[in-house]
């Protein structure tokens, strides 16, 4: 292990992400606007997110660590800044879809979240192979959740 503090910066940072966002989740899972949404046919239970979201905020953290800790010097303050860019467009989506109960609103951050992370795991690819194939789960999650969100949108005008 290059470097302890490192590891436990990516991740209190990707998990303080993934913290935030559920504020926002807290505050409407439980409350009639979400529970009366119709909801897709292959939307998976409820209990399904918190361990799939655990899993990638770990992948996701090992990631930026590999990143971080590379001998490469080459483009790693832009990947930096693009992996950045992509947490912050995951922390609006939970902001928009509950914390302003807005599938529409949300199914647009989603299509920018989907351009962020695809430019993540390309900036990561310059410097790290493994580090960009650890987001690609991620980026198959956001793609379904994509297909969720837009139906809920859909379903729910």
């Amino acid at each position: 292990m290059k470097s302890i503090p490192k590891l436990i910066a990516c991740f209190v940072t990707c998990f303080g992400a993934g913290a935030i966002g559920g504020v926002f989740t807290a505050m409407s899972v439980n409350t009639a606007w979400y529970a009366q949404l119709i909801k897709p046919e292959l939307s998976p239970p409820g209990w399904v997110f918190a361990p799939v979201w655990n899993f990638l905020y770990l992948l996701m953290a090992i990631s930026l660590y590999l990143v971080w800790v590379s001998d490469k010097t080459t483009d790693k303050r832009t990947a930096v800044s693009v992996f950045a860019c992509q947490l912050l467009l995951n922390v609006a989506w939970s902001a928009a879809f509950f914390g302003l109960r807005s599938p529409a609103g949300a199914f647009f951050v989603i299509l920018l979240l989907l351009a962020a992370i695809i430019a993540t795991i390309y900036a990561f690819s310059r410097i790290s192979a493994k580090s960009a194939l650890l987001l690609t789960p991620y980026l198959a999650w956001v793609c379904f959740a994509g297909y969720l969100n837009y139906y809920l949108w859909i379903l729910n005008r």
